[in-house]
């Protein structure tokens, strides 16, 4: 089941179709509340559950982690850094939090500004290579390049 939306908490803020990647997510414009508009092709990717600042939509967990007839809810704390999975089994006794670290960054300071880089040339536009890709992974130069040979270490089975 996809994601769905309760009406009574939703204030219509639209992070959750900012954020949506399969863009069907969307804002009724007579009740200025979110739904799916598309529910069978939801990805259940948990992004518009993860950005909703009201906790006004909910999901199906998958079967690994929760059984039949459970509901789960997410609540992201910024203030703890953790995303956490409240599952509440149907016989309403057991339940199980789950957390898991925030591991997103703020926008913008993931990708490189793309002012400061200069732009592609007519080869480079040309070339199969993505604009600005970087050295380390590129095959061009004739050379399958390593750990080792950018740079790392292994040190205690990891390597730095």
């Amino acid at each position: 089941m996809p994601t769905f939306v309760y009406m009574t908490r939703c204030d219509g803020c639209g992070q959750c179709v900012d954020i949506c990647p399969s863009d069907i997510m969307h804002i009724d414009k007579t009740v200025r509340r979110a739904y799916n508009l598309e529910p069978n092709m939801c990805w259940e990717c948990y992004s518009c559950v993860k950005a909703c600042p009201h906790n006004a939509i909910d999901v199906r967990g998958y079967a690994d982690f929760a059984p039949l007839g459970h509901s789960v809810r997410v609540r992201r704390d910024e203030e703890k850094g953790v995303i956490a999975w409240r599952i509440i089994f149907r016989n309403g006794k057991k339940d199980l939090d789950l957390l898991a670290p925030i591991t997103t960054k703020p926008w913008g300071t993931c990708i490189p500004q793309l002012a400061d880089v200069p732009p592609p040339s007519q080869e480079m536009r040309d070339s199969q290579l993505l604009f600005n890709e970087p050295k380390y992974i590129r095959l061009d130069d004739g050379n399958l390049h390593t750990l080792e040979s950018n740079g790392l270490t292994l040190k205690k089975g990891v390597y730095y």
